[in-house]
């Protein structure tokens, strides 16, 4: 006689639940549980800086949502190029990201001897927002629009002068692509910082200067400065009277950006349930508020929008930079 007894229906039951359990669980799945531990943002520039506002202000979000604690890893130096390294080098597990910036895709055209690619390092998660700057000049430069501007650089070549952050800084190469596609001839005289420059256009030593909008609104709202234009594509809700540099020069456009990438490598379905996260986080008033205050506009894009722009950036700062003949420490 055969010794098999044959299980009580109840017992069926349970192990025929247990075994769906087992095999629909994420491990056997091959789906690991995500995230399980603290994260990590780097911002490659300063404390308090763009990048650093915005990795702590998504950090928040992802926080609120996913109840891991998100951490906002500060990396300053070689003009972000050190923060880019270790995010570049990083386990492609999901638990290190980076923001990027327009500095990082000069950078990627300035510096031939870089550790990481832009391109080739990094998977993109999404482009968080964009952020315009204004081109400013002095009270006392006989031009009101930038029609006029135009018109005097031409009658007064290499006579009338910019200031910048530096060599190969957004504003110095935004002005430049301006030089080039009105055929004007300005003078760069860059400057440790946007700060001296906005002093010295003030003091009346520079006749024009090109700034991100919280820098300098106040001062175009005291008298001290004129704004001539926005160098964004379209007018920003930012200051929305003010017309476009492109409203003259047709085509003309250079913004500053956020952008959101890990590790190349990082698996795909982190890659997707971070970028639902952020995108929705975009979307709300209280992230909207915060991202205006830092003179930017949100945006929130699919991650093979911030590949394609970001491959599109690059070329655009490659040409610029090429075309200024910006060097490093220059």
């Amino acid at each position: 006689m055969s010794s098999f007894r044959r299980m009580p229906e109840s017992s069926v039951v349970i192990t025929a639940a247990m075994l769906l359990a087992a095999v629909s669980s994420p491990a056997l799945a091959g789906e690991a549980p995500y995230p399980t531990k603290p994260i990590r943002i780097i911002a490659a520039s300063s404390a308090g800086s763009g990048p650093d506002i915005m990795a702590r202000l998504i950090g928040q979000k992802l926080t609120e949502a996913w109840g891991q604690q998100v951490i906002t890893d500060v990396r300053t130096g070689a003009s972000g190029m050190i923060g880019a390294e270790v995010a570049a080098r990083a386990n492609p597990d999901g638990y290190t990201f980076l923001i990027v910036t327009s500095q990082h895709a000069i950078v990627h055209n300035m510096y031939e001897k870089r550790s990481y690619d832009l391109i080739r390092d990094f998977a993109p998660v999404s482009l968080m927002a964009s952020t315009p700057f204004i081109l400013l000049a002095n009270p006392s430069v006989p031009a009101s629009s930038i029609k006029e501007l135009i018109a005097l650089a031409k009658a007064k070549p290499g006579q009338l002068k910019y200031g910048s952050g530096g060599a190969g800084s957004p504003p110095h190469l935004s002005a430049e692509i301006f030089k080039s596609m009105t055929g004007t001839d300005i003078l760069h005289v860059p400057y440790k910082g946007v700060t001296p420059a906005l002093n010295e256009t003030v003091g009346g030593h520079l006749q024009m200067t090109i700034s991100v909008i919280p820098a300098s609104i106040a001062l175009v709202k005291a008298g001290k400065l004129k704004a001539l234009g926005v160098t964004s594509a379209k007018r920003t809700a930012l200051v929305p009277d003010l017309p476009t540099i492109a409203e003259t020069v047709p085509g003309y456009e250079f913004i500053g950006w956020y952008g959101l990438v890990a590790p190349a490598k990082t698996p795909a379905t982190i890659i997707a349930k971070l970028n639902a996260e952020v995108v929705k986080a975009l979307k709300t008033p209280e992230f909207q508020e915060r991202i205006s205050a830092l003179g930017a506009e949100p945006i929130g894009t699919s991650a093979q929008a911030l590949a394609a722009f970001t491959r599109e950036q690059v070329e655009k700062m490659r040409k610029a930079v090429k075309d200024s003949g910006a060097r490093p420490d220059a």
